[in-house]
C-alpha cells in the first residue's frame, strides 16, 4: 500500500529526486514543504537518502474509489466534453462539480473514466432523451449526463450514504430537479430508458442481468463497467444471451468496459 511523506523543508532537485523514484503524487506548498504519495515498493529510507536528509515524516496514504485511486487532493479532469473539478474550487459554467465524499465516482477510477468516455461518445451522436444509472455512487455518471444535455436521469443505489451525497452533488451543480433518486437495484423499477449505465463489481453485473436488460429501450444502448479484463467474456455472454448486441469494448489499466445495444 503507497504510503505519503512529508517534507518540512525541499531542496531544489526534491521534486525530480521524487518523481525518479516513483512517486504517485506530490504537491508543492508555498513555504517550502513537500508531500509525495510513495509506492511501498520503495522505503522510506530510499527516500531519505535519495533526499538527503536523516529522516522523514511517514504517514498512511488515503485511497479515493475504492481505495484503489492515489492522489494526495481532488483535482479538476477532463474526460471528452465532460469535466469535472471539487466543489471547493472556481469552477466555469459546465464543469461538474463534486464534494469530497466517501461515495465511489470522481472520475478519476479507470472504470468511471471508461464509463464517462463512452456516454460523451454516445451523446454526441444522439442525445437520448433519459438515461438510468445503476449503482450511482457519487451520481458522477447520471450528473455528467445531465451535463450534457441529457433532460432528465433517474439515479439508484442501495447505499443511502451514497443517494445523500448524490443528491448533494446535484443541487451544488443546480441540476437537482433533473435528478430522481431511490433506493434499489434494477429489478425494483419498472420502464425502459434509452441509455442504461451501470459501473458496479462483476459479479452484481451478471446476477443483475436479467432486471437490467429489461430497463433497457428499443434499440437502447447499455454500457457496463467495473470489469475486470480477466472476466470480460464473462459478462459479455451474460448479455448477449439476453439479446444484447455487442458494439464496442474498451479498456483501460486492466478494466474493460462494454458498449452493448438491444437486439429489439
Amino acid at each position: 500500500m503507497p504510503y505519503r511523506v512529508d517534507l518540512h523543508y525541499r531542496g531544489d532537485d526534491a521534486l525530480d529526486r521524487l518523481v525518479e523514484l516513483g512517486a504517485i503524487d506530490v504537491e508543492c506548498s508555498q513555504d517550502g514543504g513537500i508531500t509525495a504519495l510513495m509506492p511501498d515498493s520503495v522505503a522510506p529510507g530510499q527516500v531519505a537518502g535519495a533526499l538527503g536528509v536523516d529522516g522523514i515524516s511517514v504517514s498512511p496514504a488515503a485511497g479515493r474509489d475504492a481505495a484503489s485511486v492515489w492522489i494526495l487532493n481532488p483535482r479538476p479532469i477532463r474526460i471528452g466534453q465532460v469535466r469535472i473539478a471539487p466543489a471547493h474550487t472556481h469552477a466555469e459554467p459546465g464543469v461538474l462539480r463534486l464534494v469530497d465524499g466517501a461515495a465511489f465516482g470522481t472520475g478519476l477510477h479507470p472504470t468511471s473514466a471508461l464509463c464517462l468516455e463512452a456516454l460523451d461518445a454516445i451523446v454526441q451522436i444522439a442525445r437520448p432523451e433519459a438515461v438510468l444509472d445503476v449503482g450511482t455512487g457519487s451520481g458522477v455518471l447520471a450528473l455528467a449526463a445531465l451535463m450534457l444535455g441529457v433532460p432528465r436521469a433517474l439515479a439508484v443505489d442501495l447505499d443511502d450514504g451514497a443517494l445523500r451525497e448524490a443528491a448533494e452533488n446535484a443541487s451544488l451543480n443546480g441540476i437537482a430537479d433533473r435528478l430522481q433518486l431511490a433506493r434499489g437495484g434494477p429489478e425494483t423499477l419498472t420502464g425502459t430508458w434509452p441509455l442504461v449505465l451501470a459501473n458496479v463489481v462483476a459479479a452484481s453485473l451478471i446476477e443483475m442481468a436479467p432486471a437490467l436488460v429489461r430497463r433497457v429501450g428499443h434499440d437502447g444502448r447499455l454500457v457496463l463497467s467495473g470489469i475486470p479484463s480477466c472476466l470480460e467474456a464473462d459478462v459479455d455472454r451474460a448479455y448477449r444471451d439476453l439479446g444484447m448486441r455487442r458494439v464496442r469494448p474498451m479498456s483501460r489499466g486492466g478494466w474493460v468496459a462494454l458498449v452493448l445495444q438491444a437486439s429489439w
